[in-house]
Formats: structure tokens, sequence, C-alpha cells
């Protein structure tokens, strides 16, 4: 009977609903048409320079489920989760949707645009675990005792690949190895290959200058992070998507400090240099210690040279270590910077528990502000919070001109953007090579 059951359901999911918008549900055949709405909007997220991600939502007791209701039950259920799923996503995702579909699998795929300039790693495990929270909310009351349980696991979907629908395919069938944590999958190569980049120390360092906007000097360098390359993880988003997810952050995160350090010592850099960490690896118990036993190798570099950059928007409630890390760091010479400010709530709130000494201030407040006389109004409520705190603003990914001026009338310390330089590879002259 529960057999029945399973082969009647996936048979109705092969018809399954996509979303493309929101409030116009579509039944589309099979392989015909299904996967085509979906390969254009991932086309057209390429077109536009935004990454694409898949989400996937696996529901692991299926077979529990289906013996336990009944054939209409179960039928219920499906379009219950469904319509939890579409409401959420209605107000979590938005204009980033491409299309929430079956996608032949025991749960739901969820296809989104991520602005790299804006987005993080953090953000999309953030939101996938939003959205799962919101919507188990929503169905529980009404399954009762009858509850679903989730796994969860995301992937973005490369550009360089046979066919746009080969990579969807093959970033699907990795987002469900996450998922699921399989033997013998996807799931095991993923952490054999981010294993040997640990091992072998395979990744490379860019950098791209942080001007004096007063002098156009040269004040500091970011320090960026490529995978090896010509391979699916040159790319940093799938690099520390990966690393994540297969519980080698923190490992990376700390090759990458190591890397760099070297970088700085073979080119001679005598100018500040930003390092960036994800709070999850600044708030490990170990993280002083090893940052500690790294200088130690390299005691020819001052920590007064570097400032740690938080990236993303993990969460540091609950982190025990972090505030602790972050005193000591400060006791040692280190000086904190806080990124994306101006992206959301999190950066904001972040300041007010950190106090940073540097602010930098997103891409998201500083395109366009030429235009836009909100985004400037934005700018200089930002720059109030940055005296009040005692903080060097740095203003990020500027392009032209005219953004510059409106900088420079607001009397913004810092500037970086591909208008000075975009990434490339420091050399002892200390000008960029384009990698």
């Amino acid at each position: 009977m529960a057999g029945q059951i399973i082969k009647k359901v996936k048979a109705l999911f092969q018809w399954g609903k996509i979303l493309l918008p929101l409030n116009q549900l579509r039944y589309f055949p099979p392989r015909f048409v299904i996967r085509d709405p979906i390969a254009e909007g991932v086309k057209k997220a390429f077109k536009m320079d935004f990454e694409t991600a898949v989400i996937v939502y696996n529901i692991k007791n299926l077979q529990e489920l289906s013996d336990q209701l009944g054939e209409t039950e179960y039928v219920r259920f499906i379009s219950l989760m469904k319509k939890a799923f579409q409401q959420v996503i209605a107000q979590e995702v938005n204009d980033d949707l491409i299309a929430l579909h079956d996608y032949y699998s025991d749960g739901l795929a969820l296809f989104i645009r991520v602005n790299h300039n804006i987005h993080s790693v953090s953000d999309i495990d953030s939101t996938m675990k939003k959205i799962l929270r919101e919507s188990e909310k929503m169905m529980f009351p009404e399954l009762g005792q009858i509850k679903p349980k989730f796994e969860t696991g995301y992937m973005f979907i490369q550009r360089k690949h046979y066919s746009i629908q080969e990579s969807i395919y093959k970033a699907h069938q990795q987002a469900v190895a996450m998922a699921e944590k399989r033997v013998k999958t996807e799931f095991n190569e993923m952490v054999y290959s981010i294993s040997k980049i640990i091992s072998q120390k395979d990744i490379h360092i860019l950098a791209q200058p942080i001007i004096t906007l007063a002098t156009g000097e040269v004040r500091a360098w970011e320090m960026l992070t490529r995978g090896p390359k010509g391979t699916t993880l040159e790319n940093p988003l799938q690099l520390f998507s990966v690393a994540r997810q297969t519980g080698m952050l923190y490992n990376l995160e700390m090759i990458v400090f190591e890397k760099i350090l070297k970088q700085i010592i073979a080119t001679g850099c005598k100018q500040e240099i930003f390092i960036n960490f994800t709070p999850i690896t600044l708030g490990n118990q170990r993280f002083v210690r090893d940052i500690k036993e790294t200088l130690q190798r390299h005691d020819e570099i001052s920590p007064k040279q570097m400032i740690f950059e938080i990236t993303e928007r993990d969460s540091i409630e609950g982190m025990d270590h972090f505030i602790y890390n972050i005193k000591v760091l400060r006791t040692l010479g280190f000086r904190i910077a806080i990124d994306d400010t101006g992206a959301g709530y999190a950066s904001l709130n972040s300041i007010s528990e950190i106090l940073p000494d540097i602010i930098k201030i997103d891409r998201a407040v500083i395109q366009d502000i030429d235009k836009n006389t909100v985004k400037e109004s934005l700018l200089k409520g930002l720059l109030l919070v940055a005296k009040e705190t005692g903080s060097i603003v740095v203003a990020e990914g500027i392009e032209s001109k005219e953004e510059e001026s409106v900088l420079a009338r607001n009397k913004v310390d810092l500037a970086q953007g591909y208008l000075y330089a975009r990434p490339g590879v420091l050399n002892r002259s200390l000008e960029i090579a384009m990698d």
C-alpha cells in the first residue's frame, strides 16, 4: 500500500508546481517544459551578472510519513508543504526567486539568484534555515503529531559548463548530496576536493587597493581568496560554501591567513592589510591560539599591520568566544573591521556589539549614490555612526567618478572599487598584475 502511495505521489510531483512569479501557479509536463523556465531564469540571472544557487529541502522520513498517512492525507500534506514554502519564500526571497520546484526529489528545490556584491555564503545558509523554520511553523499546527524531518543543502550553479541544463542538474545533485550527507556520492567527492585543497594549500591570493580619498594614495590592500585555477572551486562563493557545508571552513580560513602572511613577506608590503574572516571562525575557541602560533612562524610581521575584516552576516549571538576573541586580538594589536555596513540590520547590530575600528560601507549604498539623495542621506547617517564609535570609514564598490565625488564632499576617509583597480596579483613593486 505504501509503495503504491509513493508511486502515485511521485507521479503527481512529475507534473510539479513551479512559481514564476510567486502568485501564479502553473503546471508543466516533465522533461519537455519543466526545466526550461528554470534554465531561462538562470540564464537571465547570469546575463545580469548574478550568481545563482539551488537550495534543497528533502524530507528524510518520507517513507514513514507515507506509512502513517492515508493516500488522501498524504496528498494533502504535500499540498500543505508547498503552500507553506510558497508563502514564506514570497516574504524572504522576493525578487531573487527563479523557481520553486520538486525537481524529481523527495522534497523541494528552490532556485534563487545571488548578488555576489551583496550576498555571501552565510546569507544563503541563513536564508535556507529561515525559510525552513518559518515554513515548519505554518505546517506543524495542521499536521498534529506527524511531522516531516527535513534535511537541507545548497550549491551554486556553475557558469562554465557544457550547458545551462547540465549545470543546473549537477548543482542540484550536489545540493542533494550536501543535504543527505550520503556515502559514495558527490558529497564525498566534495569532501575529498576541499580536503585536498587544504592539505596542499592550493589556493591563490589576490589583492585590491584601498585608497585615501583625499590624496589618491594607496593606504591598504584587501586580500581576496580564489580556489585552484580552472576548477569549479576557483570561485570563492563555491569554495567557501563547500568548505562550510563539509565542516572545513575553519581550516580553510587559517590556510588563507598563512598564505597572506607569506605574500606580505614575499612582496615586502608595509601597508595595512585587510584579511577576511567569518564570524564562525573568529568565534572558534582555537582561533586566538592558532593566530599566535602562525604569527610566531612569521615573526617579522606585526599584528598592527593587519585588520581582521568580519565578513558575512552570521549572527554573533550565542557565539561564546566571539567577543572574547575580539578583545584578545585587540590587545595583541590587531584592528577589527565590519564589512557590508548598510546592507541590512545585522551589520548595524554588529557595530553596536563590536565597536569596530573600521566600518566598510556596502556597495548597495554606494551604487549610483550621485543619482539618489536617499542613499546620500543614508551615507551621512552611517558617517555619524562611525564618528560616534570612533571608526574609520571605507566606501566599497566605487565604479565612477560621480560616485567618488559624492564620497569626497562627505569627507569619507577611504575608498575601494573598480574605479581604482580590479583584484589582481600583488607583486614586489606593490602593483597589481591581472590574474
